[in-house]
């Protein structure tokens, strides 16, 4: 992976309904937003930039040296936002982009390298994400936790937040566990062709991806192609709630 084979854009909603400003909350002495461009720097990427809809996150991304875009405040979700972002800095359609979203302070450099080698690695497919698997009962039920459901090449059939697959030879998920049944936790990392990502914006929101209030389901159901691969490196939980600000703050003291 050379620097001039992607770029990445974080963007950063001011609003947020259970942490509102939380991109600018402090963690150890920097913006969580700071914390996460820091971490898209030490990639690969040609170009880190953050795509915002507020001058707030404006004036602290360009007092820590970022670049930012101020885009439009009526976007529905961050990929709107960085084909926003894309068009006004001219970026044309056979450029890669990654989404790295603006709570995920602890991304690993090296899963944004990886995510977008992948989809240099395969020019059939459209989108590129990665997953990891799931070990714990909790998660498996948890509806918070997205599931995906890939094929023998590791392309995405299918993105769910009920247990997929169902494990119907075993009485719990305990023992379908213990058995070697493999649920993947779908991981919000993407990297995009942007040509892709333009057209997937233009679409209307689709019939599955209202159901399970997953966007990544328009894509599949316009036909897109989506490759998954295990992240080379396990990627902590990002930033919801207070409580997830706070194991944050502990695992930065650490």
């Amino acid at each position: 992976m050379t620097a001039t084979d992607y770029h990445i854009v974080i963007p950063a909603r001011y609003a947020s309904e259970r942490l509102p400003g939380k991109v600018l909350l402090d963690l150890g002495g920097q913006s969580m937003l700071q914390r996460v461009w820091n971490q898209a720097r030490r990639s690969s990427a040609a170009t880190v930039v953050i795509a915002t809809d507020d001058d707030r996150i404006v004036k602290a991304a360009t007092g820590f040296g970022a670049q930012a875009v101020l885009t439009r405040a009526d976007h529905n979700s961050g990929s709107d936002r960085i084909a926003e972002c894309a068009g006004a800095l001219g970026w044309s359609d056979d450029q890669l982009v990654i989404n790295l979203q603006g709570d995920e302070p602890l991304m690993p450099p090296a899963c944004l390298d990886q995510v977008a080698g992948l989809l240099l690695q395969r020019p059939e497919c459209d989108v590129a994400s990665l997953y990891w698997p799931i070990s714990d009962v909790d998660e498996v039920n948890n509806p918070n936790v997205v599931k995906v459901v890939t094929d023998q090449e590791d392309r995405a059939l299918y993105f769910s937040r009920c247990p997929v697959p169902y494990a119907r030879s075993h009485d719990t998920v305990e023992a379908a566990l213990a058995a070697g049944v493999c649920w993947k936790r779908h991981l919000g990392l993407y990297a995009y062709r942007l040509q892709a990502l333009r057209r997937f914006t233009r679409y209307s929101p689709t019939p599955l991806e209202t159901a399970e209030r997953l966007e990544q389901l328009r894509v599949l159901e316009n036909g897109g192609r989506i490759i998954m691969a295990r992240a080379c490196e396990f990627i902590p939980p990002g930033v919801d709630t207070e409580n997830d600000l706070e194991r944050v703050r502990e695992l930065i003291k650490q």
